[in-house]
């Protein structure tokens, strides 16, 4: 059926349970017409439940043409209202029209019940409508980014633009960030704090000494040295650019939205994977990044000689024992495939793999690696020697990630890439994030798997 009409008809149920409502609190309705008014409500919030469902799985139509559609609605929801209201003179709660014969009326009671079912009725339609805006929002988003629609229609339909670009809605958004949790670990054990606005968010890293005493005090507490570092989370500015073919939004049967939102996760997310592992984007260095700010742990071995499996367990023994009890009882692995694919080749020399399954893992297959768990990523590379395994350990809550609520935005650029037939997407971001520590307490070590130099031997 058409959206329009769909609208009309929801609109006409909406204000027939709305007049049943006035009619009932007005005392009108008498009990022997109970039966026909509770049947009147329950069939029209049947049918406005249909209407609703079927408006919901209506996503084929041009979200440009809600806003004109629902001017046009108004005035035929007025007309339809001042028709029903004229229809309400002779429900049958008023059959005469006169309040004079108070005898034989509903109970507060029955009243009650009456009332609830008509209040249960519009407010599921609220609830649907709540999941109904947010795919509106989703797809009216998307086609403002690709041109569908201006930037008055946009606003229009609840999307803040200016200058341009478009903030993310909080709908995408959430997406963006679920998909960087997923693929970034980093935000994933990282501790995130989310401000409103772009401050600077200090860090204090101290340790001070304490005092002991057995015998009684007869002096003044002696002042202990507290040595501190103070680190603060700078959200920095970073884009990403991304790239869809006309072609692609112009294929029927692939939702707009569902394309956009996709290119938007990629894009975003490895901007900021590079920028937290690697911080070497240029003129947007990260001196906290994980690669720079983890402590090196030297041990050169050569994975090719024999025996290699019990020089590259008894490495990882010595790696995993060097940060404090502190880090140890919160540690855990992140390498890179290329460590990843030398571990699972080594044996012990009792022919015992080094890498082993969980007894019990949550959510699919983990391994642990000398009794701790482990995570791979592409983005734990050595830029310049991606085959060279890296291993990091340590506590990685203390990478700090500061979040300014609302600053991702994305600005279309139509006209730029038009001569190769695409649509670009240039992302914004405010964002930092830092690994950071106590001087004295490091709370993740990396380790570079490399053979011992010529001359030097292990």
């Amino acid at each position: 059926m058409n959206k329009k009409l769909l609208k009309k008809l929801q609109a006409r149920h909406e204000q027939r349970l709305t007049q049943l409502r006035s009619l009932i609190e007005s005392g009108e309705v008498r009990e022997a017409d109970l039966p026909t008014v509770q049947e009147d409500i329950d069939g029209v919030i049947e049918e406005l439940q249909e209407i609703k469902d079927e408006l919901e799985e209506d996503t084929g139509d041009d979200t440009a043409g809600d806003g004109t559609d629902a001017a046009a609605d108004d005035g035929d929801e007025n007309r339809s209202g001042e028709d029903t209201c004229d229809e309400g003179n002779e429900d049958p709660g008023t059959e005469t029209g006169s309040n004079e014969n108070r005898a034989g009326m509903i109970s507060q009671t029955q009243r009650d019940g009456l009332l609830g079912s008509i209040r249960s009725g519009l407010e599921s339609r609220n609830r649907m409508t709540k999941e109904q805006r947010n795919k509106e929002i989703r797809k009216a988003f998307a086609n403002f980014v690709v041109g569908n629609i201006s930037e008055h229609e946009a606003r229009a339909l609840g999307i803040e633009t200016g200058n341009g670009s478009v903030t993310v809605p909080e709908v995408i958004a959430s997406e963006v960030i679920t998909y960087a949790q997923e693929e970034n670990l980093l935000r994933k054990y990282g501790t995130v704090v989310r401000t409103a606005g772009d401050v600077k968010y200090p860090i204090l890293v101290k340790k001070a000494d304490a005092n002991v005493n057995k015998k009684e005090r007869t002096t003044d507490i002696t002042e202990t040295a507290i040595e501190f570092d103070e680190i603060l989370l700078d959200p920095a500015e970073f884009d990403a650019l991304a790239t869809v073919t006309k072609k692609l939004l112009k294929m029927s049967g692939v939702p707009i939205e569902d394309i956009v939102v996709e290119e938007l996760k990629k894009a975003y997310v490895r901007k900021e994977i590079n920028y937290m592992f690697n911080g070497d984007d240029t003129g947007n260095l990260n001196p906290g990044a994980l690669a720079k700010k983890a402590v090196t742990f030297e041990k050169p071995l050569d994975l090719t000689v024999a025996g290699a499996g019990q020089l590259l367990y008894d490495a990882l023994i010595e790696f995993k024992n060097t940060p404090v009890t502190e880090v140890m009882k919160k540690g855990r692995f992140i390498i890179n495939r290329a460590a990843l694919t030398a571990i699972e080749k080594m044996k012990t020399d009792d022919g015992f793999p080094l890498l082993r399954p969980f007894t019990q893992a949550e959510g699919g297959i983990g391994y642990n690696l000398v009794g701790y768990p482990v995570d791979w990523t592409d983005a734990a590379d050595k830029k310049d020697a991606p085959d060279v395994p890296v291993l990091y350990f340590g506590d990685f809550s203390a990478f700090k990630i500061q979040e300014v609520i609302g600053a991702l935005e994305i600005q279309k650029l139509i006209e730029k890439f038009s001569g190769k037939n695409q649509i670009g997407f240039q992302i914004y971001n405010l964002l930092d994030g830092q690994l950071v520590y106590s001087p004295f307490e490091p709370a993740v070590y990396r380790y570079e798997i490399t053979a011992p130099t010529a001359g030097t031997g292990e």
